[in-house]
């Protein structure tokens, strides 16, 4: 069985999902870390960086540049439906 890829750009997350030690600071973060860190141990889940401007998920919640805002249009395949044509 080949590990599910959960692609992330928080190297902070990635770094609390291996760590078996609770911190004060992440609370709030309660049993999806423990489900995470379960699948992370039984191989299911494999826990990949992605660097933001290649995260194409951050194009609907963040904004960009026009470089990497035009990239990341091309990749997801829309169009401006009212440009000329």
């Amino acid at each position: 069985m080949k590990a599910m890829d959960l692609h992330c750009d928080n190297k902070e997350s990635i770094m609390i999902a291996h760590n078996p030690i609770q911190h004060d600071r992440m609370k709030h973060v309660e049993v999806d870390r423990f489900f995470i860190k379960k699948n992370i141990d039984k191989g299911c889940i494999s826990f990949l960086f992605v660097k933001s401007e290649d995260q194409l998920a951050d194009i609907l919640t963040k904004g960009a540049c026009g470089r990497i805002f035009n990239n990341m249009i091309d990749k997801l395949g829309m169009i401006d439906i009212y440009a000329p044509s």
